[in-house]
């Protein structure tokens, strides 16, 4: 198994005042499953998908990734398995505006020990991958909302991560552009690539194979999605 959380719950402190926002979530992912984590804002979607990429620790319960159990692990361990384990990409691109297409792909390399000339092609290959090898030297601010979510991707490639982090990929993107990036992420997820995405449009969640709803801090759903073939369909018209 490659996720597998266990009562897990997390507060946060202000003074006096607890604030509970998760509040006893269990559930397990296999490696290579399409999962969408679904909920309003205020859910706990967030938080959860803070803890689940190692951005934040739970305050009590159990997080297992690949058998290890997180929680264990030092705030250096955590980022060492955030830029090792895991991609993101998030609704507003996180792309910087001072370096070109090619840089932003190649960034997460930069202190891996990999030479310049492997970093470089291997951007290139990405970018080629999700259809953006004529864009390599332009700047992010040139480019449409949709080809930027696609620098995006091939970004949190990079690294070859075991898992995708997908927070609300298609917020800021019209229908045509959003429809494109789920693609995409459907075809990684054909070629093996976990993926978990977290939304709270219902159209974007039944693109995956199993949806997760949470609400008030607790799961009040986990099932398999029967509409996503429907959702695959429409993507190839």
């Amino acid at each position: 198994m490659l996720i597998s959380i266990k009562d897990l719950k997390k507060d946060f402190i202000n003074g006096d005042v607890i604030t509970s926002v998760l509040k006893g979530v269990s559930f397990e992912i296999e490696k290579g499953s399409f999962i969408s984590i679904m909920g309003p804002s205020g859910s706990g979607k967030s938080t959860l998908m803070h803890i689940l990429s190692f951005l934040d620790k739970p305050t009590s319960g159990d997080y297992f990734f690949d058998d290890k159990n997180v929680k264990d692990s030092s705030d250096d361990g955590l980022a060492d398995m955030r830029s090792k384990k895991v991609g993101f990409i998030f609704q507003s691109f996180n792309l910087l505006s001072t370096l070109s297409v090619l840089e932003n792909v190649a960034l997460p390399l930069t202190y891996t020990g990999i030479s310049a000339e492997k970093r470089t092609q291997k951007a290139k290959d990405l970018l080629t991958q999700v259809g953006l090898v004529h864009r390599l030297n332009y700047s992010p601010t040139k480019l449409s909302g949709g080809e930027k979510q696609r620098v995006a991707i091939a970004r949190a490639l990079v690294n070859d991560p075991e898992v995708i982090f997908a927070d609300e990929p298609t917020g800021n993107l019209d229908s045509k552009s959003g429809a494109q990036v789920m693609k995409i992420l459907q075809e990684l997820n054909k070629k093996g690539n976990t993926i978990i995405l977290v939304t709270h449009e219902k159209s974007t969640a039944e693109h995956a194979e199993r949806i997760i709803k949470i609400k008030d801090g607790n799961i009040i759903e986990d099932t398999k999605n029967f509409c996503r073939q429907e959702a695959q369909e429409d993507l190839n018209k």
